[in-house]
């Protein structure tokens, strides 16, 4: 189990199986609309289980489910949980001019915010799609008011990842944290321990131990993302794809729900903003 007096953070990236990045090429997106959605349900099932373990989380959610879920939205905050943006349409940073990333992560601040009435300090880019080629996307999240964006993995992948960038949070901009996905140092090379589907192809004993020896050894808290769809075995097969995708797609669906529970209660979880942006208490006065 984790340090007594470490809490990690739990993050669910919303968006529904037909919007993931590896599908884009199989179903474009004037299609989504005429997709079977599955996000409702699944995002139901994931507040049961917080709700049985009083774990609060934070939901970084597209722009685009917002507006068709509203009282989705809505819901997640009243239960006690922090809505964060993933963008509005899903569309990597990396693939976006500076101008055009601007208005997307500024448009999903305004709907998130309109529709939850809460405020949208935290950022995460699809696909963790900010590396050293487009660090100008930090300028444009402190451009547009965010306060913190958790959308580097320091690690070595066919898609995404700064294997070089810092481990733990940092401030890239003044008043920008970056906090970055968790990885596990061993033989100078950073090993992926933050979920997704990571988090299905390990076995759990190892998971677990990679987080434990980050909270343990580094004294830092863990950052542990996963999607709605990755709970969800009957969600549409997808034609066409290649065997690679398919296997980083499906592998263990079926297992994670049990295998989610277990870490749940294997350590202690809170939302990104109060993992990293801990109320500072006021000292009793003096009379």
């Amino acid at each position: 189990m984790s340090a007594p007096h470490i809490t990690n953070a739990l993050t669910i990236d919303v968006e529904d199986y037909f919007q993931v990045s590896a599908f884009a090429p199989h179903i474009p997106r004037p299609q989504w609309n005429h997709c079977e959605c599955r996000v409702e349900n699944n995002i139901a099932l994931i507040l049961k289980m917080l709700a049985q373990r009083d774990i609060k989380a934070t939901f970084f959610t597209l722009g685009w489910i917002a507006e068709r879920y509203p009282a989705l939205i809505r819901e997640i905050v009243a239960q006690g949980h922090e809505l964060a943006s993933h963008g509005y349409g899903h569309e990597r940073a990396s693939d976006q001019t500076e101008a055009a990333f601007f208005a997307d992560i500024q448009l999903a601040k305004v709907v998130l915010e309109d529709l939850s009435g809460s405020a949208v300090n935290g950022y995460r880019a699809p696909s963790f799609s900010i590396g050293a080629g487009n660090l100008w996307a930090f300028d444009c999240l402190a451009r547009a008011g965010y306060h913190y964006s958790s959308s580097v993995y320091p690690i070595h992948h066919d898609h995404y990842g700064m294997p070089d960038a810092p481990r733990f949070a940092h401030e890239v901009r003044p008043g920008l944290l970056e906090i970055p996905l968790t990885t596990f140092r061993i033989f100078n090379r950073n090993l992926p321990s933050s979920g997704g589907g990571y988090f299905r192809l390990l076995p759990y004993a190892l998971s677990r131990w990679m987080l434990n020896r980050v909270n343990r050894g580094d004294g830092e808290s863990g950052v542990f993302y996963f999607h709605p769809w990755e709970l969800d075995a009957g969600q549409p097969r997808i034609a066409g794809i290649s065997r690679k995708t398919r296997f980083r797609h499906y592998l263990n669906i079926e297992r994670m729900p049990a295998r989610l529970n277990q870490l749940l209660g294997d350590f202690n979880w809170g939302r990104m903003d109060r993992v990293f942006f801990p109320p500072v208490s006021k000292s009793p006065s003096l009379s």
